[in-house]
Parts: C-alpha cells; sequence; structure tokens
C-alpha cells in the first residue's frame, strides 16, 4: 500500500473556506471599515522615512510613492469584497503596488518592518482617536457639570446616606462631588492617551531592524510624541490597550453612581428633581405618567460601556508577553464598541444635567419632615451650652423621635420636645429661645455655618467652582495642543510625501 505525504498535495493557494469565513473575512472587513486612513498614513511616512535615510533610492521611493497615489485613485475600498486571494489588507495593497510596478519595486516599501509593528500602530492612531473623541465629550460633561453648579450654588437638595436623608446641602455641593471624580476620570483618560501616544513603528517583527531606519521621524510623521522605546515592548505589552480600557471603564463605573442617584431623585415619592416634558415619554396606557427614561438609558449604556471595556481587560488576562492574535483584528474592533455607548451617555447625560431643576416646594418639605437640620442643633448645643457632643446627640435625638412620632416638623414642632429634652438632661432651662431654635434648625442655616474647605456654604463652594473651572481650562489647552500637533503632523507627512510624488 502507498502512503501520500499529505504535506506534498498542499498546493491550494486559496484558504479553507470555514478558515476565510471564520477569521479572514471578519478581520478583512474590519480592517476596511477601521483602518483605510492609518494604512495609508504609515505606509507613506515608513517610505518618506526609507528615502531620507537612503535605505530605498530617491526614485525608487518616487516611483512607489507615485503607486500609493494611484491605488487611493483608484480602488475603493468600501467597495472591496474578500474572496481569499490574499490574506488580509495589507497583502491587498503590496498585490495591487506589484500590479503598478512589478515585484521587485513593490516589494521594497516592506524594508524593515513587520505587520506587527504596523498592527499596533495601526491601533495606537485609532485608538488615540477615540480618546480624544471621548474627552473632548468628557470635557463637554464637565463644562455641563460646572454650569449647572454654578447656577444651582444656593439651591437646597437633601443629601442621602444609606438610603435615608441626612443633612441638608446644595445641589452645587453635590455637582461638585461628582465634578472631582470626572476631572480625575479625564485625568486618567489623558494619561492613557500618553501611553498610546508612542509609535511601535520601526520595532518591525519584535527586535528592530539591521537597516539603520529612523524611527523617530517615523513617529513624527504620524503625529505620535515620540517612538516606544523598547521594540519587544512595542508588540508584546499591549498596556496601551488596557490603560486605555481601564480609564474608560472606572469612568462609567463612577457615572453609573450618579445615573442612579438621578434615578433615585425622580422617583414619585421622593421628588426631589423636576424632569423636563422633552426629556420624559408618556404612558401608552396610563395617562398621569411621565416617565424620564433617557435615565433608564443612561444607566444601561454606562453599564454596557463597563461591560464592554470590561471585555477587553479579560482578552489580554493571562495572555503570553510576546506578539498574539487577541490583542489585534477582532479584539480591537470589539473594543471600540465601549467608546460608541460612551459617547452616547457623555452627551445626553451633559444635555440632562443642564435641563434638570429641583422642586424647591417638595425639597423643603423632606427637609422639614426628616429632621436632617438636628446635627447643628447638637453642635449648637455643644457650642452654647458647653455640653458634651454626646450628651447633645441625646438631646437632639429625642426631639427628632418626639417630631416624628407627632407627625410634625422641627421648626413648628419642635422646640416644646427640645426644652423638655434638655431640661431632663441637664436640670436646668435652655438658654436658646424658640426663634433662636428655628433659625439652628433651617437648611439655610445649617449650609451656611458649614463654610470650611470643601464645604456647601458659598465661600468654600465659590473658591471649589472657581478651580473647576481652571482644571477645565485646563483640559482645553492641552485638547488644543493635542489638535495642533495632529494637524501639523498630518501637514508635514503630506509635504514630505508629496516631495516624493514630485521626485524625478
Amino acid at each position: 500500500m502507498t502512503m501520500t505525504d499529505p504535506k506534498s498535495a498542499d498546493t491550494s493557494r486559496f484558504p479553507d473556506p470555514v478558515y476565510k469565513e471564520t477569521v479572514l473575512r471578519p478581520l478583512f472587513d474590519g480592517a476596511k471599515t477601521h483602518h483605510i486612513d492609518g494604512f495609508r498614513r504609515i505606509d507613506r511616512a515608513h517610505l518618506v522615512m526609507l528615502a531620507e535615510t537612503a535605505i530605498l533610492p530617491r526614485d525608487v521611493a518616487g516611483r512607489i510613492a507615485r503607486a500609493l497615489v494611484s491605488i487611493d485613485a483608484e480602488v475603493d475600498p468600501a467597495s472591496l469584497t474578500y474572496k481569499g486571494e490574499v490574506e488580509d489588507f495589507f497583502f491587498l495593497i503590496e498585490r495591487e503596488l506589484k500590479a503598478r510596478l512589478g515585484p521587485d519595486d513593490a516589494g521594497r516599501l516592506h524594508t524593515a518592518r513587520s505587520r506587527n509593528d504596523i498592527d499596533h500602530t495601526l491601533f495606537k492612531l485609532s485608538l488615540k482617536a477615540r480618546l480624544d473623541g471621548a474627552l473632548e465629550q468628557a470635557r463637554g460633561l464637565l463644562e455641563a457639570l460646572i454650569a449647572t453648579a454654578e447656577r444651582e450654588q444656593a439651591t437646597l437638595i437633601v443629601a442621602y446616606t444609606h438610603g435615608q436623608p441626612a443633612q441638608p446641602t446644595t445641589l452645587g455641593h453635590y455637582l461638585s462631588a461628582v465634578i472631582e471624580v470626572l476631572i480625575r476620570d479625564i485625568e486618567r483618560l489623558e494619561a492613557a492617551r500618553g501611553v498610546v501616544n508612542l509609535s511601535s513603528m520601526g520595532a518591525a517583527a519584535i527586535t528592530t531592524s539591521g537597516f539603520a531606519v529612523d524611527r523617530a521621524r517615523v513617529a513624527q510623521l504620524l503625529g505620535f510624541a515620540a517612538p516606544q522605546r523598547n521594540s519587544y515592548s512595542c508588540i508584546a505589552a499591549v498596556d496601551y490597550i488596557t490603560a486605555s480600557y481601564s480609564a474608560l471603564e472606572l469612568t462609567f463605573l463612577h457615572l453609573g453612581r450618579f445615573i442612579q442617584d438621578l434615578q433615585f431623585w425622580t422617583a414619585f415619592e421622593v421628588g426631589q428633581i423636576y424632569v423636563p416634558n422633552a426629556l420624559v415619554q408618556i404612558s401608552s396606557i396610563m395617562p398621569q405618567k411621565r416617565n424620564p427614561v433617557p435615565i433608564e438609558h443612561m444607566r444601561h449604556l454606562s453599564s454596557q460601556t463597563v461591560g464592554r471595556a470590561r471585555v477587553m481587560l479579560d482578552i489580554m488576562h493571562n495572555t503570553p508577553f510576546t506578539d498574539m492574535n487577541d490583542s489585534e483584528g477582532e479584539s480591537q474592533e470589539a473594543g471600540y464598541q465601549a467608546f460608541d455607548s460612551a459617547g452616547r451617555v457623555l452627551r445626553l447625560l451633559a444635555a440632562f444635567v443642564t435641563q434638570m431643576q429641583v422642586e424647591g416646594a417638595r425639597v423643603a418639605q423632606n427637609i422639614r419632615r426628616s429632621c436632617i437640620t438636628i446635627t447643628e442643633l447638637a453642635d449648637t448645643l455643644v457650642r452654647r451650652e458647653g455640653l458634651s457632643f454626646r450628651a447633645a446627640h441625646e438631646i437632639a435625638a429625642h426631639v427628632a423621635r418626639a417630631v416624628v412620632a407627632a407627625g410634625s416638623d422641627l421648626p413648628t414642632g419642635g422646640y416644646a420636645p427640645f426644652r423638655e429634652g434638655f431640661t431632663t438632661a441637664t436640670g436646668k432651662a435652655p438658654a436658646l429661645t424658640e426663634a433662636e431654635f428655628r433659625h439652628i434648625v433651617s437648611p439655610e442655616y445649617f449650609v451656611s455655618v458649614r463654610n470650611r474647605f470643601g464645604g456647601p456654604a458659598p465661600e468654600p463652594l465659590a473658591e471649589a467652582l472657581a478651580e473647576y473651572r481652571a482644571r477645565l481650562a485646563g483640559f482645553a489647552d492641552q485638547a488644543a495642543a493635542h489638535a495642533r500637533a495632529e494637524a501639523e503632523a498630518a501637514d508635514l507627512l503630506a509635504q514630505s510625501f508629496q516631495s516624493l510624488v514630485e521626485a524625478a
């Protein structure tokens, strides 16, 4: 019996049809959708560098440059259908170059580079653009939050702890807490952008090249701050992915908590926030219903963003520290969905924050009935009557219990139980008059005396808001610097490449 070596019969130049449909076609379509401009920029920047370093003769580089222009003019990437003749989009471009230049000149463009450094540079270009978009939208939300906090500096609300009314504060003070977290989230996104903003080009497969490549020049032409130093790290580290998606995940984990408060505050039983008609939906059957469904959409889209960002971190978990498909192609495309849902939340939340209103009458009622100013009564007894805080706390607790049991409120029904509790505890009558008692348990007084650093009183809150404005301006300046650097790099690449096109 004659045995045939299966490798000797393996002459097909087409991929297995199942492999083609399950792997190669989706990768090709992803590159076609997301990375055409990046491929174009990398080819041109690398070619300019090869000519400037004399790795390629200038006349050869000029022929390749003109062929690339021809491909751009004649090949519409959107119309391409993957048929399996080439492995991926990279080899499609090389095939087109061969058709115009012949195999010798066409093959020279790939001197001193690899699909490895090309891929990670492609992904960084795409991820950097998405980070810039997310940062712009985050700054828009920050502006909306600051503007609303400035407008509502003195607007009283109920602050909750453990889901129960705790103390009065102002909407401006509450939003300032949200603002500070968002500022830190923007800083984390900016830090991630700094990791992304390092070029992998010149690392080649993983150890650079024997050719005298100028990695810094390619980084400059592509708009990166610098080349990433270690070539192994360029290919293997992929912390530009984990840095970006961990920062994105934290941003929306934090925003989701704020959004959940909005959901709670708009409930009928709480009624602290009024949502304008433009941001509510009616019931199809119940005429009385006003459903603030944008809050629900922001909540689930925030959760989707957290989940999609977390997927990217999970994909990277326990992968080998080397070149691997886990960090490439379809994984990158999966991550882009996180930025899509992120943008929807940031835009909608900015619009919502600027339009929401505090239901002042309902807040006043809830403050009175919940006795949440009683802490200041205890504090005042310490300051004016010389009591220990524990003794003052017990007197104040007696007042609150009596008021709640009587279905009354502190201003109108609190003084009598206060006199009783104070006299029982101390054996003497209190010095506080009823008028003074009413003033002390008012929410306006409660807020005004909390004028320490970070408190809700007008002075520290105004100081904080001014600081937030300054931080926002700093972020805007940083974004403008990023935009200038990108525009300058694009102009430099266009000019340098055009000089090759025009070369004799």
